[in-house]
C-alpha cells in the first residue's frame, strides 16, 4: 500500500543525504525515481539536490504555482516514487497534491524537511505534512551539549542567534546551527544581557 511519508529533521540532520540514498536504492532495484524540490531552493543550483556530504542528483524543481498533481499526471506511467526534499518550502497546495497522487496512483512520495523555522514556528509544507501523511518520521541530530536537537537556530557571522526577520532566509552552517531548545534559549538570555 502507497504512503505518503515526511520525514523531519533539523539543520545538519542528514535530511538531504537519506532522500538521496533512498533515491538511490530504489534506482538500483530497477524503479524509477521522481525527485523534485521547491525553486525557492537554489543554493546548490537550480536543478540539483546536494547533501553536505557531497552527494547530489539532478531534479526538476516546483514553482510556489505549479500543480504537482497536474504535472505528474503528465508523466505517471514513467514513475514509480516521488522523494520531494526541502519540502517544508511547499505549499499546502503542493503537499495536498502529493497526497492525492498517493491515493490515486497508488505510488509512495517520500518526502525530507524541516519541521520549524528558527523561531521555532512550523513551516506550511510542515505542517500540512503532519496533518495528512501517513507515515512520520524524525531524523535525529544533536546539539553541542550533546542533547537533541530541534531548533534550528539563525545566527550572525559572530555567532549571535537572531530572533527576528523574515521565515524563509536560505543558508547552510554559515547561517544555521541546530541546537536543544535549552541551550538556545539560554544563549538568547545572556546575549539580551
Amino acid at each position: 500500500m502507497a504512503k505518503l511519508y515526511f520525514k523531519y529533521g533539523a539543520m545538519g540532520s542528514s535530511k538531504t543525504a537519506q532522500a538521496l540514498i533512498t533515491k538511490f536504492n530504489y534506482e538500483e532495484r530497477g524503479m524509477k525515481v521522481w525527485l523534485i524540490k521547491p525553486a525557492l531552493d537554489n543554493r546548490d543550483g537550480e536543478k540539483v539536490v546536494k547533501s553536505r556530504i557531497g552527494l547530489s542528483a539532478n531534479c526538476e524543481t516546483v514553482d510556489k504555482c505549479d500543480d504537482i498533481f497536474e504535472i505528474f499526471s503528465k508523466k505517471a506511467p514513467k514513475y514509480d516514487v516521488i522523494i520531494a526534499d526541502e519540502c517544508q518550502f511547499f505549499t499546502t497546495s503542493h503537499v495536498d497534491a502529493l497526497r492525492k497522487i498517493v491515493d490515486e496512483y497508488a505510488i509512495p512520495v517520500l518526502c525530507f524537511g524541516l519541521r520549524a523555522d528558527f523561531l521555532c514556528n512550523l513551516f506550511e509544507g510542515s505542517k500540512r505534512l503532519f496533518e495528512v501523511a501517513d507515515s512520520i518520521s524524525e531524523i535525529k541530530t544533536i546539539c553541542s551539549c550533546g542533547e537533541k536537537a530541534i531548533v534550528n537556530a539563525r545566527i550572525t557571522l559572530d555567532m549571535k542567534i537572531v530572533t527576528e526577520g523574515d521565515q524563509v532566509m536560505l543558508g547552510g552552517n554559515d547561517s544555521y546551527v541546530a541546537m536543544c531548545h535549552k541551550c538556545w534559549r539560554e544563549k538568547i538570555k545572556k546575549q539580551n544581557s
